[in-house]
């Protein structure tokens, strides 16, 4: 059998498994193919991978391939995004300092209330901030910044957002680089094992189904290799439900720790997948239901709103026209190839590529191409709704 090598670039986080899985349980392999994958420093130059070609494929934060499309971030070429790898999958966590002062204060950390910890970080805070974030243009930092801008008036002026590659982060928290910081697992566990910060909060509190990671090629490679790029997607299809069943976390977390691939202790790896999380030094649990999704809720699904929702946020900070980029980046989200790639797999296809962003309280059946769509909750936690037909 004749297979067909694509080179594929990833950082080290728990998120970055449907390619790791795809390559190491067989998925791609059944779609002919060998993912040779290459692990990067930084998102920096893992997009500069993907664009000079040095990898034809990559997981990538997903507002990066929006930007490009807006113009920010000197991305020297265009992208398209074949798939969502992952939605959810982030933590924020705070100093040692901060994290005694809130306690002082009567905070109790139950890491499920964006509001009520939102608040609690803001009086402990005082007027300055300083927060850690992966890359400027990321899930992290549109989480943030709405997350902030919707605790009302009394947000600090002085919040600064510095760019901390993820291995850099629980260092950059011990050194006092940060006061705070958002980032994939498993890096803020490990500044928890480390000693040197407290988890506050995951992603999902502040919307419940995000878009963390994605599959991004570029788009030229997109248009040329269509019968390349379905392979892949349905090769990663695949892993993501592999990655769902709880059975398979184990071994998920056994892969992952491989010094090839993260190089960390298994147990801390299976935090994440689980949703079993350690948040403090002294040991305190807390759950984090679906605390990061590969494929329930049709979580591979690139919906088009979600590109548009990311550059809304993006035109509104940059002094963008907000028509234009929602019009630009609706097209980035490549859901045509996705549905071309899945149909007669069995996959369960929405009957639609947008829909309203936060406005799903509980789990519902949506339409489908063929039948009914499980979707999952997808909410805000300021309870607003973003309607892509409505929003300029």
């Amino acid at each position: 059998m004749s297979m067909t090598r694509i080179p594929a670039g990833y950082l080290p986080l728990t998120d970055a498994a449907p390619l790791i899985a795809a390559q190491e349980m067989g998925f791609a392999a059944e779609e002919r193919l060998t993912l040779d994958l290459h692990r990067a420093p930084s998102w920096s130059s893992l997009r500069d991978m993907l664009a000079f070609g040095k990898v034809d494929a990559a997981q990538m934060l997903a507002p990066v391939p929006v930007a490009a499309a807006l113009g920010l971030g000197g991305a020297s070429a265009p992208f398209s995004v074949l798939s969502v790898l992952s939605v959810n999958g982030t933590v924020i966590g705070v100093s040692n300092s901060l994290s005694r002062k809130m306690a002082e204060a009567g905070h109790r950390f139950s890491f499920d209330d964006a509001v009520t910890a939102g608040k609690a970080l803001i009086a402990a805070a005082g007027p300055d901030l300083r927060i850690g974030v992966p890359f400027p243009f990321s899930m992290h930092t549109e989480l943030l910044t709405y997350w902030l801008r919707g605790l009302g008036p009394e947000t600090p002026r002085g919040i600064s957002i510095l760019t901390v590659p993820p291995p850099r982060m629980a260092e950059a928290i011990k050194r006092g680089e940060i006061d705070a910081f958002c980032v994939g697992e498993p890096w803020g566990s490990i500044a928890v094992e480390q000693g040197s910060g407290t988890l506050l909060l995951p992603g999902r509190a502040i919307w419940s189904f995000a878009p963390e990671k994605v599959l991004a090629v570029r788009s030229g490679w997109a248009e040329t290799e269509p019968g390349l790029s379905g392979r892949l997607i349905r090769a990663l299809w695949r892993a993501g439900r592999w990655l769902a069943d709880p059975a398979s976390r184990g071994l998920a977390a056994e892969i992952l720790s491989s010094r090839r691939y993260l190089d960390l202790p298994a147990e801390i790896i299976e935090r994440a997948l689980s949703g079993k999380f350690t948040v403090s030094a002294q040991g305190l649990q807390r759950d984090a239901l679906d605390f990061i999704g590969f494929h329930n809720g049709a979580a591979g699904f690139p919906w088009r709103s979600q590109a548009q929702w990311i550059a809304l946020q993006l035109a509104e900070r940059n002094g963008l026209d907000r028509q234009a980029a929602l019009e630009t980046a609706g097209s980035v989200f490549r859901s045509d190839l996705y549905r071309a790639a899945l149909r007669g797999t069995g996959a369960k296809l929405p009957g639609a590529s947008s829909k309203l962003e936060g406005a799903i309280t509980a789990g519902l059946q949506a339409a489908g191409e063929s039948e009914t769509v499980s979707l999952l909750q997808n909410r805000f936690f300021d309870g607003r709704v973003f309607d892509p037909l409505a929003a300029d």
